[in-house]
């Protein structure tokens, strides 16, 4: 996909949590059935080895799945889910540069819903994939979500 065909996120739906800023991972591409996140490689994630942590692979990998069955079209709306299952393969080593998770929305249904998805460096080069299954939280069944700022509901 070239950089003229990236869809830039829609800024009143928030994508972002405190933990992807942590990290510093940004949402680049946001809709119906597909999320890319990507993630500029700094010392704080990399392993003793010099390679990114496994763990980074991990969360930008269950990031983009999650978003990708989580879109919602209305202004001012959201959709919450929660991760079932989460499978990472580490493909090769990254090191530097940017990396890029692509995520898939592959089937489902209201509640529970599978993606597939992978993660690539600057040069194209396959650096994991996964695999997930995930919930949609109460209220985010419906493709038109639910208002940002109601309140959160107990945990399920």
């Amino acid at each position: 996909m070239s950089h003229s065909q990236i869809h830039t996120p829609d800024t009143s739906q928030q994508a972002l949590m405190g933990y992807h800023e942590l990290l510093g991972m940004h949402v680049v591409e946001w809709q119906q059935d597909r999320a890319v996140v990507e993630l500029t490689i700094e010392a704080k994630h990399l392993n003793r080895s010099g390679n990114v942590h496994g763990g980074v692979l991990a969360s930008m990998l269950d990031s983009a799945l999650s978003l990708a069955g989580l879109h919602c079209e209305v202004p001012g709306n959201i959709r919450r889910g929660m991760t079932l299952s989460l499978t990472t393969t580490f493909v090769g080593p990254a090191r530097q540069g940017v990396l890029r998770a692509t995520g898939t929305l592959r089937g489902g249904g209201q509640k529970t819903y599978m993606t597939s998805g992978e993660i690539v460096d600057e040069k194209g080069n396959l650096v994991a994939m996964g695999e997930g299954s995930f919930r949609r939280r109460s209220g985010s069944e419906s493709a038109e979500g639910f208002p940002e700022n109601k309140p959160r509901e107990p945990a399920e």
